[in-house]
């Protein structure tokens, strides 16, 4: 294992960017490279987890496998490290978090606490604290996992899709929802969208593409045990779905972020109703279509762990999630390698 600095050390050649890539393309790998951070946050899932650009700093926010949840808010530079804000949310798991780049904060929605209470609250983070707002509009309290929303830098505001009100999180039965929100960061609001078009109700993993500017869903689940392997994008006003000529197998709670050096989604694991045991494969979607990565390394089988890019270490962290014991804590990055 290496530390986080290592892991980024691993990238730091690459610092002249994508020319140098075109270059030496016969040369380049992109490898999971687990990163030894101590402390860690706890073996969990269905956390929260954003990476806050103004503070140069992945958060992490509550989760748990099982109640009771947590409340504890974590830092991830080179190490990780848990801070003791001022306020905080109450505890609870399945929280959707993003960053919000019209705000400069991360902002975290819903979720569920320990008495089987959905909320519909929103707070921000500043790098410091956090503060509840209160917008005249919410949508309707519902658990969405960690990528269930995402920064559109197009239309600069936080996209929320679907979701669950009922179960639990990280577990195969509930009630789906269907709706699309967006989050004004700087008026504080949130406003409902009524597109011409959209996924079924569903729970989800979301991300930016920022190559093709639009926000990448993909898959899913009912739940009611009826997984998905539909890909979708929204543009500000509607979904349209895609149809690429290769895609993942049908999956639920998968883990999806934005590479910015790669120039695609990376998405990995979660598990389907017709595998015994979750999944551990990689994918990439260059805006049209998914395509299997083979790493050297390969995580352990997961779930509903967190993702997030991290522009110091030019590659995508994932930490935690469930496989088929005790919720994990080991971090993981995945970054591109040139190999001579």
């Amino acid at each position: 294992m290496s530390s986080l600095t290592s892991g980024m050390a691993c990238a730091a050649t690459l610092a002249l960017g994508l020319p140098l890539f075109a270059q030496d393309a016969a040369h380049l790998t992109v490898n999971w490279i687990q990163v030894s951070t101590s402390p860690a946050p706890p073996g969990t899932c269905c956390f929260g987890m954003a990476y806050d650009y103004a503070r140069q700093s992945v958060v992490l926010f509550g989760g748990s496998a099982d109640p009771p949840y947590l409340d504890d808010t974590w830092i991830l530079t080179d190490q990780w490290s848990q801070v003791s804000p001022a306020t905080a949310p109450p505890a609870r798991g399945g929280a959707g978090m993003a960053w919000d780049g019209a705000a400069g904060n991360v902002v975290l929605f819903g979720g569920i606490g320990d008495e089987g209470t959905y909320f519909n609250d929103t707070w921000t983070w500043d790098g410091a604290t956090w503060t509840q707002q209160f917008p005249p509009v919410s949508p309707p309290a519902r658990a969405i996992e960690p990528q269930g929303m995402t920064y559109d830098a197009a239309t600069k505001t936080v996209v929320l899709f679907g979701g669950l009100n009922s179960g639990r999180p990280c577990q195969s039965s509930g009630n789906a929802l269907g709706d699309t929100w967006t989050w004004d960061g700087i008026a504080k609001t949130w406003t409902e969208q009524f597109p011409a078009a959209s996924p079924s109700a569903r729970r989800a993993p979301m991300a930016y593409d920022a190559a093709a500017q639009s926000v990448v869903l993909f898959g899913g689940d009912n739940g009611q045990s009826v997984d998905y392997n539909d890909t979708w994008t929204w543009n500000g006003a509607t979904w349209t779905q895609l149809f690429p000529s290769a895609a993942p197998g049908a999956r639920q709670c998968a883990s999806a972020a934005y590479d910015d050096v790669l120039g695609a989604v990376v998405l990995f694991g979660g598990f389907a109703v017709s595998w015994p045991n979750s999944l551990r494969d990689t994918w990439r979607w260059d805006g049209t279509n998914w395509t299997q990565a083979h790493p050297s390394a390969v995580p352990h089988n997961r779930y509903s762990a967190g993702m997030a890019y991290v522009p110091p270490a030019k590659g995508v962290v994932m930490f935690g999630g469930l496989s088929s014991g005790p919720g994990l804590s080991d971090t993981w990055l995945y970054v591109p390698e040139l190999i001579f």
